[in-house]
C-alpha cells in the first residue's frame, strides 16, 4: 500500500505541474511537496504529504504546523492572498470522526491564510479527489490501468526525477541571475568618488559653494547662460560633506554590487550614467539650488532593480522585493518632507534608471518592442526636462538671485539691476527672505552705479522684510554715514553689530560711529 500512496502523490504532483500550471516550490525527502499557482491576487498552494494520523487531534496539530509554515513562506509567494489545499495521502483516515476539519478554515488575523483539508485514504480517495477537482480546477483522475509494482516504482522514480530537475533548474536560474557579472566597476566608481571628495577637501572644502561650482557642481546660471551642460555629469561625482559622501558610497556599494551582478558591467555602467544624467536634468528642471551628488544615479539603480522585478517577479519578491519597495518609499517621503533633499534628482534618477534598464534589458533576454519604446521614451524625457528646466529657471526668483550674484562677480551692474528687478516682479510668489536678498543685490548694483538714493530705498525695504540681515544693516550704516545722517547710521550699525559682533568690518564701523570699543 505504501507504494500505491507514493504513486498517487507523485502522479498528482506531476499532473499539477504539467497540466495545471502549478510550480513546485519545495520537495522534501519525507515525501512532502509544496506547489503554487497564482490566479489574480490569490496564490493557490497545494501541500502534498504522504503520511497519515490515527487520531483527529494529531491531524489537527499537523494542520496547525502547516499554517505556521504557510505564514513563514507567505512573503515568497506571488499572490496577496493565500489559499492552501492541504492533501494527506495515507491508507487509513483517523479513527475518530474528522469531518469537521473538511470545512474551510483560516487564521483570525488581517489578510489571513485560508486552508482546505483533503484526506485521500483507501476508502475515500475518489470522494476527496472530487472535492479537490472542484476546488482547484484540476482534471486529475486515478489511472484506470492496473500496473505492476515495478511499473509503479518506475513511474514514481520518473516523477521524482522530473520534479527534482524542476527545482534544480530554478536554483540554477537564481544563481545565474545573481552572478552574471562581477562588481569591478562598482569598486572603481567608489574609488573615483572618494578621490574627488578628497580633492575637494584639499582645495577649499567640499561644503564650500564656491569650490563646488569650481569643480563642476550643478549650477543653473552657468548651465543656461554659459552652456555648461557638462555639469550634469560632473555633479554626479561631487559630494557635500562627509555625511553625504558616506551615505552615498554605502548605497553605491550595496546597490551597485547587486545591479552589476545582475546586469553585467557594461549594462550597469550605462544605467548608472543614463540615470545620473536623467536625475541631474530633473534637478536642473525643478531645483534652482547648487547641487551635487550621486543620488540620481543611485536611484537609477533602484529603478534597475524594479525593472528586474518586473521580469523576474518571483525571484524579486523572494529575495529583495518588499524591502526594496519600503526603502524607496521611505526615501521619497523623506525627500518630500526635508527641503534640503533634492527630490527632483531622486525621482528623475528612479524613472530614467528604470527606462535605461528597459532599453538594455536583462542579460540573455530581449524584447524588441519594450526596448524600442524605452529608447523613444528616454529621448522624449531628456529634451522635455531641458526645455522645462530652462523655462522654469528663467522665471524663478531663486535662479534670478543666483544669476544676479554671478553678474556682480563679473561687475555687470546694469544687468544686475535688470535681473533683480525681474525677480522682484514676482514678489507675490516668493518668501520675504528671498525678496530681501534680491533687493540687497540690486542695492549693491545701485551703489556701484552711484545711484545712492535708490540703493538706500532697496536696503530699507530689505531690512524691513528681513530684520536679521546684518549685511544690509551694515551697508545702510555706511550710506547714511557718508550722507551725514548719523542717527540712522548709528541705528543700523548697532543692529548689524548685535547680529554679527565678530565681523571685522562691522566692528570697525561700529567703533567709528559710536566711539565705543570692545575690550
Amino acid at each position: 500500500m505504501y507504494l500505491d500512496e507514493s504513486y498517487i502523490l507523485y502522479k498528482l504532483a506531476c499532473h499539477l505541474t504539467d497540466a495545471d500550471d502549478f510550480e513546485l516550490i519545495h520537495m522534501s525527502q519525507h515525501e512532502e511537496l509544496w506547489l503554487e499557482k497564482r490566479e489574480g491576487k490569490t496564490s493557490h498552494v497545494i501541500r502534498l504529504f504522504h503520511g497519515g494520523f490515527d487520531w483527529k487531534n494529531h491531524l489537527k496539530n499537523d494542520i496547525g504546523q502547516v499554517f505556521q509554515k504557510a505564514k513563514a513562506v507567505k512573503r515568497h509567494l506571488r499572490g496577496k492572498h493565500v489559499e492552501i489545499h492541504n492533501i494527506y495521502i495515507a491508507e487509513h483516515a483517523p479513527v475518530d470522526n474528522w469531518d469537521v476539519l473538511k470545512k474551510p478554515m483560516q487564521l483570525n488575523e488581517k489578510n489571513p491564510v485560508k486552508m482546505n483539508v483533503y484526506y485521500l485514504s483507501a476508502n475515500e480517495k475518489e470522494e476527496e479527489l472530487a472535492r479537490l477537482r472542484d476546488a482547484v480546477g484540476t482534471a486529475f483522475r486515478l489511472p484506470d490501468e492496473v500496473l505492476s509494482e515495478s511499473d509503479k516504482e518506475e513511474a514514481v522514480l520518473n516523477c521524482k526525477s522530473r520534479l527534482a530537475d524542476q527545482l534544480r533548474q530554478k536554483e540554477q536560474e537564481l544563481q545565474e541571475v545573481f552572478s552574471y557579472g562581477k562588481p569591478f566597476l562598482t569598486y572603481f566608481l567608489l574609488a573615483v568618488n572618494i578621490f574627488i571628495f578628497l580633492l575637494l577637501e584639499l582645495n577649499g572644502k567640499s561644503t564650500s559653494t564656491e569650490t563646488l561650482i569650481k569643480f563642476g557642481a550643478k549650477y543653473n546660471p552657468a548651465i543656461i547662460e554659459n552652456g555648461e551642460w557638462w555639469r550634469i555629469v560632473t555633479s554626479m561625482f561631487l559630494h557635500i560633506g562627509i555625511f553625504h559622501i558616506l551615505m552615498n558610497m554605502l548605497a553605491v556599494y550595496y546597490l551597485g554590487t547587486v545591479v552589476e551582478r545582475i546586469y553585467g558591467s557594461f549594462r550597469f555602467l550605462i544605467i548608472y550614467f543614463l540615470a545620473g544624467i536623467g536625475g541631474g536634468l530633473a534637478s536642473f528642471a525643478f531645483t534652482t539650488n547648487v547641487s551635487a551628488g550621486a543620488s540620481g544615479a543611485l536611484f537609477g539603480l533602484f529603478g534597475a532593480l524594479l525593472f528586474f522585478g518586473c521580469i523576474h517577479k518571483r525571484i524579486f519578491f523572494q529575495t529583495m522585493g518588499m524591502n526594496l519597495l519600503f526603502i524607496i518609499g521611505i526615501n521619497i517621503v523623506f525627500g518630500l518632507i526635508v527641503p534640503q533633499v533634492d527630490n527632483g534628482a531622486h525621482m528623475g534618477g528612479l524613472i530614467t534608471g528604470f527606462v535605461a534598464s528597459a532599453i538594455l534589458f536583462l542579460p540573455k533576454k530581449k524584447n524588441g518592442l519594450i526596448q524600442l519604446s524605452a529608447v523613444i521614451l528616454y529621448m522624449l524625457i531628456v529634451p522635455a526636462l531641458v526645455v522645462c528646466g530652462v523655462d522654469h529657471n528663467k522665471n524663478s526668483p531663486s535662479y534670478l538671485l543666483m544669476k544676479a550674484e554671478q553678474l556682480i562677480s563679473e561687475e555687470q551692474y546694469e544687468e544686475v539691476v535688470d535681473v533683480a528687478t525681474k525677480g522682484l516682479q514676482t514678489s507675490n510668489q516668493i518668501e520675504d527672505e528671498l525678496e530681501s536678498h534680491l533687493l540687497f543685490q540690486r542695492s549693491y548694483a545701485y551703489i556701484e552705479l552711484n545711484s545712492i538714493d535708490q540703493a538706500i530705498t532697496d536696503l530699507e525695504k530689505s531690512v524691513e522684510l528681513n530684520d536679521k540681515f546684518s549685511r544690509a544693516h551694515y551697508n545702510l550704516a555706511v550710506l547714511y554715514g557718508n550722507n551725514g545722517v548719523k542717527d540712522k547710521a548709528v541705528k543700523h550699525i548697532n543692529k548689524a553689530y548685535e547680529l554679527e559682533p565678530g565681523n571685522e568690518d562691522i566692528e570697525k564701523l561700529y567703533e567709528q560711529l559710536t566711539g565705543n570699543q570692545e575690550d
